[in-house]
Order: structure tokens, then sequence, then C-alpha cells
């Protein structure tokens, strides 16, 4: 039996800090763990011959800062993990491991009608194709990660009412996808996902403080805040697209008038064009034919990067964070959208908070949710079974 303070407790606690360390990061080089953990060279060498014997970790050779380097990152072997978006007309899956590399991704259209159960039905088949196409066997799959257009109730994990999807309202996704699949599964709405996708792999590396912003039909901001996800004690924390801009503006689905949302989402905004360009426009082709100087169009995409400014300036007063990753199709507006935003945070936030703050657009593209499908897992599996793994090894 482990002791608070006894040696084998001590050496446990230390495995799951190297552990933990290596799962977050992907890879790290020795020198990397010793400083992420606090642990010295000797004990985190010690730590990953151990774990490399048991076969949790991999260890291969690198340079680093023109030295040799080993890097270390759990093996391949020590199990899956798989990503589910499901956003308001698409369904993305993906499979990876626990080095961080996608094995497996594909991605087909949902129709946002169609009823909850279609929709898982859709969801079980292709994470069984995937899984089947990765060459790994099912029961390697050790979680799914699972996100959804709304806010999630943290502790039933039932969907909010202000969902995009409007035929799930009152649904348990997590629940639901468990039953079916037979794995723990991880759910969180589309902006915390994207959130977490961008940190891990895209614009967001490095930063402990970051929101991501995204407009589609809907619009809302991921926050995280000292490297961990926010979402409030109900979990509707980030709804950024309800803060009021205008009193006298257009009607809220919320029931709210002039929420930031009915200046940019999609819904709201392509309208506009209508008379001039046609009633079969996509807000990937507003930001298209704005790249290509259509003035209509970029105007429209002016106007909603002024709006998002806005409702990021009130996030610099009251957060203060490092930096702001716009996601979506509006990323890929570049400086036409971006600029605007730092010009409405240049003149609505705190100027020191302004002047700390770098705005930038996402890299993942319509990628950022599904990996931030597979970083939910990676950050909420534990350390566990691979701690146990390795304890039983040594023993």
């Amino acid at each position: 039996m482990e002791t608070p303070g006894s040696q084998s407790s001590l050496h446990r606690a230390n495995l799951e800090r190297v552990v933990r360390a290596v799962r977050m990061a992907g890879s790290l080089t020795q020198a990397e763990i010793a400083r992420s953990t606090g642990l010295s060279a000797a004990t985190v060498s010690n730590i990953v011959r151990e774990l490399k014997d048991a076969g949790t970790v991999e260890v291969t050779p690198t340079s680093s800062g023109g030295r040799r380097a080993r890097a270390v990152s759990l093996s391949a072997d020590a199990g899956i993990v798989v990503g589910v978006d499901f956003g308001h007309s698409h369904l993305r899956v993906a499979v990876g491991n626990l080095a961080h590399t996608v094995l497996a991704e594909d991605a087909e259209p949902i129709d946002v009608d169609a009823s909850a159960g279609q929709g898982f039905d859709r969801a079980e088949r292709l994470v069984r194709r995937l899984v089947a196409e990765s060459g790994i066997s099912p029961g390697k799959v050790i979680g799914i990660g699972l996100g959804v257009p709304g806010p999630i109730d943290i502790e039933t994990g039932v969907l909010g009412s202000t969902a995009i999807l409007p035929g799930w309202v009152g649904t348990n996704p997590r629940d639901e996808l468990a039953a079916r699949l037979g794995v723990p599964v991880y759910v969180d709405n589309d902006a915390n996902l994207g959130a977490l996708g961008e940190q891990v792999w895209g614009a967001g590396h490095g930063a402990g403080d970051l929101a991501y912003i995204k407009v589609a039909s809907g619009v809302g901001a991921g926050l995280v805040i000292n490297g961990q996800i926010y979402r409030g004690p109900g979990g509707t924390a980030g709804e950024i697209g309800h803060i009021t801009l205008d009193e006298s503006g257009p009607v809220c689905r919320c029931g709210n008038r002039g929420c930031l949302e009915t200046f940019t989402a999609a819904r709201y905004v392509l309208p506009l064009l209508h008379s001039s360009h046609g009633t079969d426009l996509t807000m990937a082709r507003v930001v298209r034919l704005a790249g290509e100087g259509d003035p209509g169009c970029r105007r429209v995409v002016a106007d909603i990067g002024r709006h998002i400014g806005s409702g990021v300036a009130s996030l610099c007063n009251l957060l203060n964070p490092s930096r702001v990753v716009l996601g979506g199709d509006l990323a890929e507006a570049g400086d036409l959208v971006l600029d605007p935003v730092r010009d409405s945070v240049a003149r609505y936030a705190i100027p020191s908070a302004a002047r700390q703050l770098k705005v930038a657009p996402g890299e993942l593209d319509s990628r950022a949710e599904v990996l931030g499908a597979l970083a939910l897992v990676l950050n909420e599996m534990g350390d566990t079974t691979l701690v146990d793994a390795a304890a039983s090894a040594a023993a």
C-alpha cells in the first residue's frame, strides 16, 4: 500500500507528471520535460527509461538548439483517440494516436434538419470505418471527443436550447455516442474545441490565454485561461455572439435585440447581398469575392470585422487575453477582416489590454474543431491507465 509521502507514492507522482507533460505536448525532449515538470534531468532520464521499457513511450533522436537530443512521445501502441465534429451542415471525424498524429480523417455533408438519431447513425458508421482504415484494433480506442454547435450542460451533458441544430435540443450526445461505441465520450461546444485545436496545433500554440472566435451560422468564443478551457459553472461561457451592440437592432434567435450575432452571422449577413449577388451565396464565396475586389463583399466583410472587434474589445477589458484567433470561413479573408477587428479593439479596449493583444487568423481551417475534439480526449482522459501499465512492467 502506498502512503502519502512514501517513496513509492513520490515515484508514481513523478511518473504521472512526465506522462501528463508528454501527453499534452505530443512530443518533448527530455530537457523540455525537466523544465515543464520541475524535475531534475537525472530523474527525468530514469523515468523516461522506465516508461520506454514498459512500452509507454517512444524515444527518437532529434536536435534542439543545434544540439543532439532525444524526443519523447507516447507509444503508438498505447491507444488511439477519435474526434467527432457535428456542424451546421457537416460531420467530420478524425482518428489519432497519443503522439498527436492523425491516422485517418474524413468529412461528409449532413442535413441540419435531420433527427439526432440519424446524425448519430452517420457518426457511428464513419467512426467505425475510419478506425478500420487506420489499421488499429477497435479495442485500442480509449476515448472519443465530440463537438456540437451549441452550449452543453456540464453536469448532465444535455444540449441547450440555443443550439443551431434544432432537432437536437434536449438530447444527450455524450451518452448516446458512448452507448453506441462502448468507450468514454467527452463532449464540448464547437468554439471550445476550436480553441483547443488552435492551441495545440495551430495559431494559438504557446499561448496560455487566448480566445478563439468562430463566426458561422452562429457566433461563439472558446476561452483558454491559464492553459485551460474556461466553461463557466453552467458550461455557457464564451457566448460572445449575444453581447448586445444595439438595443434597437434586429431580433436575435435568443430573443434579445441587436446581439453581435445579428450583425455577423451568415444567416443575418448574407441577405444583405442577395439583391446584388443572388440567393445562393455562402460565407466562403463572399470571402473569396472580397479577396478578388468585389466592393459589396469587401464592405460586408469589413463591417463584420468591425463588429467582431467590438465584442473582442469587451473580452479584452474583462479577461485581457494575449491572443485572439479568428476561425471559420472568415479567417480566409486575412487582413480584410482582421484590420477592422484590430481597429475596433484599439478604439474600444483599454489601451494596455489592446497593446498586449495579438489578433491572428486560424491556421487549421475547417479542421480546428475535429482536431480540438482529439485534444479534448487527450486533456480529459487522465494518466492512470498509462502509469499503471508502466508501474506493472517495472514490478
